[in-house]
């Protein structure tokens, strides 16, 4: 991870930062004397009663392993992925629940904070170096300092968008838009909407674009190619998972896997087009998560970028926005840091 400028004066040190998703929890350690989070660890959410618990378990793994030279954490941020609301906080896909004013008594934490996971993200935008990036090529990024925004395909699906402040600084925009509704934009991704409404009267964009939804958007397709959806080989598990789909797609050996891959990176783009829009994300659109990276090429060789500017008379405005695939998938903890810095500002 890159060095974050932190400033001496902030909340007291040691931080702890974490990114809280429905499958892992990521944590990460600010020393007192460090501008580098170090000891970075991913925890499984179905080994643990609940983020408070497996955040106890970090931090009694790592006085062990720092011994003598570990100091309890003084602040936390913790971004989640659900929407914060008012207290508990329940995860949107998985079993976990998160009262702030518990985990900071139980972790004797002077400061807690708790913000959506994809306002981490945002709030990691500019931290980020170019090798914890790679970009679409062909556009270059703009010269000012405007509003960006950030989707990630994951376990869920999230979006964020970050503006810049008056004071030089940048402020986050959470919001729930991966269950705004999914459209088509051409006949054959009607046919996948009309499959997936048979079962779900209101297809999100969550619905087929992340870890939880690729399964059913396989399914779909497989529907409207009139193919049979389970896999003819009886070894295979069934339905199958989001990592066989990806795997099979890839290698080339499942055809309805590999055209799943291609709907998914084309609805992506034109989702991405929409929220760029709504934001006006004149600086550019992030793509993080953890599927998109292990496409690799695929997703340069696919239709994202023609869908994300297919947008008829605006269509000069998106080839102007620059989109760019987070290959860290750890990025996030550098917007907790950010959140950590920006509170005694």
């Amino acid at each position: 991870m890159p060095d974050l400028n932190v400033n001496a004066v902030g909340l007291p040190r040691p931080w702890l930062v974490a990114d809280i998703g429905g499958t892992n929890a990521r944590f990460g350690w600010l020393a007192e004397d460090s501008v580098t989070i170090s000891h970075v660890a991913t925890l499984p959410a179905a080994g643990h009663a609940g983020p408070g618990d497996a955040a106890a378990h970090y931090l009694a793994d790592l006085a062990v392993s720092l011994g003598s030279a570990y100091r309890p954490p003084r602040a936390a941020a913790f971004a989640v992925a659900t929407a914060v609301g008012s207290d508990p906080i329940f995860f949107t896909n998985s079993d976990w629940a998160l009262s702030r004013r518990d985990t900071q008594a139980a972790l004797n934490l002077d400061e807690l904070l708790v913000l959506n996971d994809f306002e981490a993200l945002a709030l990691s935008l500019p931290r980020l170096q170019p090798q914890q990036l790679r970009a679409w090529p062909g556009v270059a990024m703009p010269a000012a300092r405007t509003t960006l925004a950030v989707i990630g395909p994951g376990t869920g699906l999230g979006v964020a968008g970050l503006v810049p402040t008056a004071d030089g600084h940048w402020a986050a925009v959470p919001g729930e838009g991966g269950h705004a509704t999914l459209s088509a934009a051409d006949d054959f991704d009607a046919a996948v909407l009309a499959v997936v409404r048979r079962e779900h009267p209101h297809v999100s964009a969550e619905r087929l674009l992340s870890g939880i939804g690729l399964p059913t958007l396989y399914g779909a397709v497989a529907a409207v190619l009139g193919q049979a959806a389970a896999p003819s080989h009886s070894a295979l598990p069934w339905p199958l998972t989001t990592e066989l789909i990806v795997e099979r797609g890839l290698d080339g050996s499942d055809a309805v896997c590999s055209r799943t891959l291609d709907v998914f990176c084309a609805l992506l783009g034109s989702f991405a087009g929409n929220v760029a829009l709504v934001l006006g994300a004149r600086g550019g659109v992030y793509i993080g998560g953890g599927i998109v990276p292990r496409l690799g090429e695929r997703f340069f060789q696919s239709a994202f970028r023609q869908r994300f500017e297919a947008k008829g008379r605006f269509e000069p405005y998106l080839q102007a926005i620059p989109t760019l695939l987070i290959i860290d998938t750890l990025a996030a903890l550098n917007g907790g840091v950010q959140a950590l810095v920006q509170q005694r500002r």
